[in-house]
């Protein structure tokens, strides 16, 4: 490895450290800075920017938010709560498997903000550690991501394979191995949570908190504000449009045009119908389209593109500029043993804070290393790497909604409550997706 190519990747580092200290649009801005200085300094030539992936993701994420306006968010949250609060004993499992879900549905994990009160108040009247259930649920709300068929990162998984030419693989080969993947992952990590602390009547501190009047003793559950009339509506105008994504995905002889030599490809429908979704949603919940700007889903979906601009570009060139160095030096090594190569997806991901940017920053250079798709896809979970360092707003969150204090950032930092059920879910998911994908394919 030449001293050229050692000062290049750590620019890239560089640029990510930069961007992972701003957060937000801050990955994407210094990872444009990152490729000016690969440019200016050392003359590499940049790659296209992923202009599939972010019209994706803006198109999915424009339905989400119209869908967030009429209201549909806090309908399937209300759906959610009443799964949780049905089942206190065992909340620790069904909270996970509920965030999940409707992840799975919503393609964003930010749908467990409201819920993490709702669990949080569940497990307290019903006597359970509330650290149990708030951290395995926001890990699982963050699991589900790949495996949505409307995530931002499973936009970039398509995006990827349909620019390498890859046309074989896509959304329903990603559903076919990430989806159980992730399941079984959350269900290994809430099992484990079970037994994560001491229970309520037996933690001393807690106990002695309580006495003192410092935590407040469980509530009944609060009302939540009245549902806009038009939010079971928009809920399932927008699920409609999922289940005709998956089925596109699923059954590629639908996307076959007459005279057409191939199928037409999956960013292309899923941009199609879900710019559609949006419109029809507009059209009949007659949302003032002022409103959709201003939703946290639009918000957190340009946030997301400009990090995959900016970053994404940023490691495609590097990679494109140096694949004929880096995939001999690595190359052997990575098909001798491929599922090593979610090693590097994971620690990308406790930088980028993104699976998104990970994803699309990343997976083309195990394309390059020869590493076959079903294994890319069951290493997918691994771009899930974000709790490691506790600073994710989800996990800053369900901190401090957890008013007994169980759910905390631990004295050496690292050692948080998310950091158990993270790894599990994450090592179990990738485990199970690599299984996965040997016996299908």
């Amino acid at each position: 490895m030449t001293v050229s190519i050692v000062l290049q990747f750590l620019v890239v580092l560089a640029a990510i450290w930069m961007g992972a200290r701003s957060s937000g649009i801050g990955l994407g801005l210094w990872g444009a800075v990152g490729l000016m200085v690969l440019i200016g300094a050392f003359g590499i030539t940049p790659t296209s920017p992923p202009v599939d992936v972010m019209l994706i993701i803006l198109a999915v994420i424009m339905a989400a938010s119209v869908m967030e306006a009429a209201g549909g968010i806090d309908f399937l949250v209300g759906i959610a709560e009443r799964i949780i609060r049905a089942n206190p004993k065992y909340v620790t499992i069904v909270a996970p498997l509920t965030t999940w879900t409707f992840t799975f549905l919503a393609g964003t994990g930010h749908i467990v903000y409201p819920l993490l009160p709702v669990i949080y108040e569940t497990a307290h009247r019903s006597g359970i550690r509330p650290e149990r259930p708030m951290a395995v649920a926001t890990i699982a709300s963050q699991q589900a991501i790949t495996a949505s068929p409307v995530a931002a990162a499973t936009a970039a998984m398509i995006g990827m394979f349909a620019e390498k030419g890859m046309t074989g693989w896509g959304l329903r080969e990603i559903l076919m191995i990430c989806v159980p993947a992730t399941l079984v992952g959350v269900i290994a990590a809430a099992i484990v949570s079970m037994f994560i602390g001491k229970d309520l009547k037996d933690d001393k501190v807690y106990q002695a908190r309580l006495a003192a009047g410092e935590i407040p003793a469980p509530q009944s559950a609060a009302q939540r504000p009245a549902l806009k009339p038009t939010a079971k509506l928009a809920a399932f105008v927008f699920l409609s449009g999922v289940a005709l994504v998956v089925l596109f995905g699923f059954f590629p002889a639908l996307r076959q045009l007459p005279g057409a030599k191939s199928p037409l490809s999956m960013p292309i429908v899923i941009e199609i119908i879900m710019m559609s979704i949006a419109a029809i949603m507009l059209l009949l919940t007659k949302v003032a389209v002022d409103d959709v700007p201003k939703t946290a889903t639009l918000r957190a979906g340009v946030v997301a593109v400009i990090g995959i601009f900016g970053l994404a570009w940023l490691g495609d060139s590097f990679i494109s500029a140096n694949k004929d160095l880096i995939v001999p030096a690595i190359g052997e090594w990575a098909k001798v043993a491929p599922w090593t190569f979610a090693f590097g997806l994971f620690l990308a991901s406790v930088l980028l804070y993104s699976q998104a940017a990970t994803t699309r920053a990343l997976m083309p250079l195990g394309v390059v290393l020869g590493i076959p798709p079903q294994f890319l896809i069951g290493m997918f979970p691994a771009v899930n790497g974000y709790f490691f360092i506790p600073t994710y707003g989800s996990l800053i969150a369900a901190i401090n909604f957890d008013l007994s204090g169980t759910t905390k950032i631990g004295r050496y930092v690292l050692n948080h409550s998310f950091m158990i059920p993270g790894l599990v879910a994450t090592v179990v998911s990738v485990a199970t997706g690599l299984l996965i994908a040997r016996m299908i394919f």
